[in-house]
């Protein structure tokens, strides 16, 4: 019997984030790149990002200017008295930003985290229908 499994798309693997030319990391460990889905509805943006071993208390979300980003902090440490000898999951941090449209409600967005899966939701401001302003003679 054959048991040979075919994925049309390659696997994700965890992509190292680059650190900026001129710049440098104050913490000496690895930071990746957390996979994010988007989706779109009437109402709002709905990014929902991956990072295993972050808790609420390791979540960053910031928005300044035109610009979210995310920062999620691993609390996961090598026991006392161990030492890692051999590592393929790649513990570290992560990190990410997105440049916001200007149809976002910065005051709105709302961050919940989750076994580590962090839900954003970015509301749409809602707009505003047109007028017709009468223009009186002077």
């Amino acid at each position: 019997m054959n048991c040979e499994v075919k994925h049309e798309e390659p696997a994700v693997s965890k992509q190292e984030s680059v650190t900026p030319s001129g710049t440098e990391r104050i913490h000496a460990c690895k930071v990746y790149v957390p996979l994010v889905d988007i989706v779109e509805t009437d109402n709002s943006l709905v990014l929902v990002s991956e990072m295993p071993g972050v808790d609420q208390a390791g979540v960053d979300v910031t928005v300044e200017k035109n610009v979210l980003t995310i920062k999620g902090t691993v609390g996961v440490e090598v026991p006392e008295g161990y030492k890692l000898s051999y590592e393929e999951y790649g513990i570290g941090n992560y990190e990410c930003a997105f440049t916001l449209p200007n149809e976002i409600d910065r005051d709105g967005i709302q961050a919940v985290m989750k076994d580590g899966l962090l839900r954003l939701t970015l509301p749409k401001v809602r707009q505003v229908a047109t007028r017709k302003v009468t223009v009186a003679a002077g």
